[in-house]
């Protein structure tokens, strides 16, 4: 039988471990988010950041976030004593460095999107879910306050019936960035449409029916699809995706908006963070008629939320926000949208 000292001690063990932080990892830099993964990362006091691993050395490794980060082999970055792999590489290898991570045993985060083989992606969850380890999706508005209040306004009925999520993000792309692009069936709707259907599907579920139409109208010597609409059909909704690099401001005109018989609300997820609501009868925490709602900056750095949220799953056996059966189905319909095959 263990002394009242014996158990006040091993409590203490347990309370220290829970308060000690993470031992993370970064695989791969060649994604465009993973220098504000890596200054989450060594920011957090939730994380020990050890250091970040780059196999292919085509990749630039000159950035001012990754000074005074330690550079690691793979076999480092797969070593038992760490806990957490954001998984930060090109698309092309994102599959295969998450399979070692979970393989290894470690948490994974892992950055949009996860590939072009919906078969191996559900592998990986499947491996993950059987060694009760858990894979973070990074799609990148699932915590950006004015969006979130949007999707939550709906789900409360609020806005009445939904019947409408209309949704439009596009980037001028350089030419470099735009034959890279051009390897993925999808172009633009492959790398960016992704953020939008998993806000259209975390609210209105998996579609009955979905449709791409994807065309090259730019005036570049490529084949990227640059101007790509996705339409997914819902018994009584439609979730429209609008992506496209050819408007020079594009990226201060991305919009959600979500419509139904009471209203609409409409954001533009990029900062400043707010939201216009314009009901036709006042409910819950909203008036009638058209208001303009600001929220707070969030002075963090960029990506906390994700990574503070995968410290709680790590070391309280939180529950995530977002589910696996969430995850595959949302990358089954970009892939859908897309025009890979079922």
């Amino acid at each position: 039988m263990l002394t009242r000292r014996a158990l006040s001690m091993a409590a203490a063990a347990a309370g220290s471990a829970k308060t000690k932080p993470i031992r993370a990892a970064v695989y791969g830099v060649g994604h465009a988010h993973a220098m504000g993964k890596v200054e989450a990362l060594r920011t957090l006091p939730e994380f020990d950041l050890v250091g970040v691993c780059e196999p292919d050395s085509r990749v630039p490794r000159t950035h001012k976030a990754l000074e005074g980060v330690r550079w690691l082999s793979e076999q480092e970055v797969l070593d038992g004593s760490i806990e957490f792999i954001a998984v930060e590489s090109r698309v092309q290898e994102n599959l295969l460095y998450s399979r070692r991570a979970i393989d290894a045993g470690k948490f994974v985060h892992i950055d949009k999107a996860p590939g072009d083989d919906l078969a191996k992606f559900r592998e990986l969850v499947a491996e993950a879910s059987r060694k009760k380890l858990v894979v973070q999706m990074g799609y990148q508005w699932r915590y950006q306050p004015a969006m979130q209040a949007a999707i939550e306004a709906a789900r409360q009925g609020w806005l009445g019936r939904v019947q409408h999520f209309r949704a439009v993000i596009d980037k001028p792309m350089p030419a470099g960035s735009r034959v890279e692009l051009a390897a993925f069936r999808g172009g633009m709707m492959f790398e960016l449409g992704c953020h939008l259907i998993d806000g259209a599907t975390a609210l209105l579920g998996k579609p009955k029916s979905v449709t791409g139409r994807l065309w090259h109208h730019g005036a570049f010597n490529d084949t990227l699809a640059d101007n790509t609409i996705g339409i997914l059909e819902y018994e009584h909704a439609i979730a429209e995706i609008f992506v496209g690099a050819t408007n020079p401001f594009g990226g201060e005109y991305r919009t959600i908006e979500i419509t139904g018989t009471n209203g609409l609300m409409s954001v533009r997820p990029f900062g400043p963070y707010k939201m216009v609501s314009h009901l036709k009868d006042a409910v819950g925490p909203y008036p009638a008629g058209r208001k303009e709602h600001r929220f707070p900056p969030d002075r963090r750095p960029p990506f906390a939320p994700d990574m503070l949220e995968m410290a709680k799953v790590i070391r309280e056996g939180a529950k995530p926000s977002y589910s696996a059966e969430h995850d595959l189905m949302t990358q089954e319909v970009l892939l859908r949208v897309c025009g890979y095959p079922a």
